[in-house]
């Protein structure tokens, strides 16, 4: 079988270096870019691809015929590729989970604080020349509304804790392991000061956050999505920052990425930004690539190493 790392960035290429060992798996590494249509050839004789966060359209991996595997890096493959459609090419979605749960719950804070205090817009203007302190929201006693409450979701919850939020949940099925107070998800919209979005996206979810239930949501509220940004309806989302009814927005993933810099959401005062980075620390991405190596090696028919 050959592998091949599609798409290893300089980020990443450091870490691919410390965790891949003589005895792993061969695995060819690419850190040239390219275009969706070299697709074909870059993967020309291929049977395992890993792939960081690059599209897989399924026209371009029908052209694949070597193509078997697919070990995403990460757990979001379906905002890259369709999975169904791959399955029926005969090529299998690998993904991973648990890698950087803190790392992200760790953004989501970050991002609620930005938002919270118009950290980005007040960085903007004092190298601007512009002085103007301006008045933000306390985050202590304030209700955090956490919308998933999987490994990430979780984190997050038990952070918010520490800084004297009240916690609430709302997850598809019961998780009573999170020690969050599960509401309706209604009830959770309409009492949340704070909304993070932490749920998996699938067809069940796409669009889960619609004009309908964002109406729901308490005037002025702060969202942060970490997850993935189908969750939302795009246009939805742009009507209520532009009225305010969303108060501020902290999102780290988008529709389509990267973000162009003619989106409407850059144009917005009330929306800090962030590139996709939640869960790029070392300790995840060290955590990550290992596990993608070990998916290889079963893949392979091999054992993991200890």
């Amino acid at each position: 079988m050959t592998s091949l790392f599609i798409d290893c960035n300089d980020q990443l290429a450091p870490v691919w270096t410390k965790v891949h060992q003589p005895d792993d798996p061969a695995i060819k590494v690419n850190r040239t870019p390219f275009a969706r249509e070299d697709l074909p050839k870059l993967l020309d004789g291929v049977t395992i691809c890993l792939d960081d966060h690059s599209y897989m359209p399924t026209e371009q991996i029908a052209q694949c015929r070597s193509l078997k595997h697919i070990v995403f890096l990460g757990t979001g493959a379906a905002s890259y590729m369709s999975i169904a459609e791959l399955k029926d090419l005969g090529v299998e979605v690998h993904t991973i989970k648990g890698y950087g749960d803190t790392a992200v719950a760790e953004h989501t804070v970050a991002l609620m604080f930005a938002c919270a205090r118009g950290v980005a817009r007040m960085d903007h203007e004092v190298r601007g020349g512009i002085w103007k302190p301006r008045e933000g929201m306390q985050l202590q006693g304030k209700t955090l509304g956490v919308i998933g409450l999987g490994g990430i979701g979780g984190e997050v919850a038990r952070i918010a804790r520490g800084i004297g939020m009240e916690v609430i949940g709302w997850n598809r099925t019961q998780r009573p392991e999170s020690g969050v107070t599960q509401v309706e998800l209604n009830a959770l919209l309409a009492r949340a000061d704070v909304v993070s979005l932490n749920l998996t996206l699938g067809d069940e979810t796409r669009g889960f956050l619609d004009a309908a239930r964002i109406a729901k949501m308490k005037p002025g509220v702060l969202l942060v999505n970490t997850a993935r940004g189908a969750l939302v309806d795009e246009a939805a989302l742009l009507a209520a920052l532009e009225s305010r009814h969303i108060g501020h927005a902290g999102l780290d993933v988008f529709h389509a990425e990267p973000l162009k810099a003619e989106n409407p959401l850059t144009r917005l005062e009330n929306v800090t930004l962030t590139s996709h980075c939640a869960f790029r620390t070392p300790e995840a991405s060290m955590t990550l690539l290992r596990r993608a190596i070990d998916i290889v090696r079963r893949i392979e028919g091999m054992q993991p190493s200890a």
